[in-house]
């Protein structure tokens, strides 16, 4: 029981700052699909998908598929990231081994929510 308790804590740990961060014109960091890709196009349209080369950007500058979110990583080292507002596990095969200008996460996703593309964060203290 203890060891349960120990997991949901950490979950909340992580879950509940992830509704606290906003851009800065107001709109919630929680990875939906064309939140704050405008802001970021300019590099996000350099961003290639590893293994294949084709762009992690589909879109123009005002929407597409890449956007700032939230991320953590687990235990064994992989990563869980705001995807529409679903914690969602980031395919290894994705992650860019890059830091965002902003330092934050970013993420490419479809809107089927499928992961293109995953920049992990700095760790925030």
């Amino acid at each position: 029981m203890r060891v349960l308790s120990l997991s949901f804590a950490l979950c909340m740990a992580f879950a509940l700052p992830a509704t606290a961060q906003d851009m800065p014109d107001g709109t919630p960091i929680d990875g939906h699909w064309g939140h704050g890709h405008a802001e970021n196009h300019d590099w996000y349209k350099n961003l290639k998908q590893p293994g294949t080369g084709y762009s992690c950007c589909n879109g123009d500058s005002t929407h597409g598929d890449c956007r700032p979110t939230r991320a953590y990583k687990t235990s064994d080292g992989t990563w869980r990231a705001l995807v529409d507002g679903h914690w969602q596990p980031v395919p290894p095969s994705v992650v860019l081994k890059m830091l965002a200008p902003d330092g934050n996460s970013h993420v490419c996703a479809g809107k089927s929510g499928m992961i293109y593309c995953f920049i992990g964060g700095e760790p925030k203290s």
